[in-house]
Formats: structure tokens, sequence, C-alpha cells
């Protein structure tokens, strides 16, 4: 099993981004694929979520209205849309698989199989 995220990379702020969530080895029938961050010396924060059924769980406040979810089954791959960023985004992006979440999404804690991290800076 292999998550593989990328799209990171500098931008300004008010700029935007997409990142990109890569899964092989297993299928993503049933999976719940969430987004979560880690900003430098702070603990690692759940973002979003979104089922296999493509229905969406927001677990932070701060990024709503700002990030979008989505996935595409075919290609095993989901995405992270960031827009309106802010330097207070930057951190390090990961993506997890829930495989128990049988077509919703769950707390930011069952997570099972993640990806390695791409950086993402906000700054001008």
């Amino acid at each position: 099993v292999q998550l593989q995220a990328s799209g990171g990379g500098l931008v300004q702020p008010g700029g935007s981004l997409r990142l990109s969530c890569a899964v092989s080895g297993f299928t993503l029938d049933g999976s719940a694929i969430g987004w979560f961050r880690q900003a430098p010396g702070k603990e690692r924060e759940g973002l979003l979520c979104i089922s296999s059924s493509d229905g969406v769980t927001y677990y932070a406040d701060s990024v709503k209205g700002r990030f979008t979810i989505s996935r595409d089954n075919a290609k095993k791959t989901a995405y992270l849309q960031m827009n309106r960023l802010k330097p207070e985004d930057t951190a390090v992006y990961y993506c997890a698989t829930d495989r128990f979440a049988a077509g919703g999404c769950r707390g930011p804690y069952e997570y099972d199989y993640w990806g390695q991290g791409t950086e993402v800076t906000v700054s001008s």
C-alpha cells in the first residue's frame, strides 16, 4: 500500500495550489481519503475528508470556504484544492486513507495508511 502526495511548493499569500494524492496497492472501495497538515512545532491537524460516495467532512474550521477536496476513483487519486492561502497555512501536508470508513467519513484519528507528505510554504 502506498500513498504519494505531491504538488507542494512556494506560493504567495492569496494564491492557490492543488495537491494530489495517488493511491496504489489496494482498492479504494468504501475507503475515505483525508488531508492533514503539520506546521513546524505544532501537532498534526486534520483538515477534511472525502468519502467513497463523495461526501465531504471538514475537520478544521480554518479551511472552510478556502480548501476543497475531490477524488477520481478511476485514477485512484484525491486532490486538495487550496485557495486564498495564508502564511499560517504553511505546513507539510499529508494524505491518508481510512479503509474501514464504510462509505462515510469517520474521525481524524481513524486513518491507517499515510503518505509521505508534501511541503507547502506560503510567503511573499
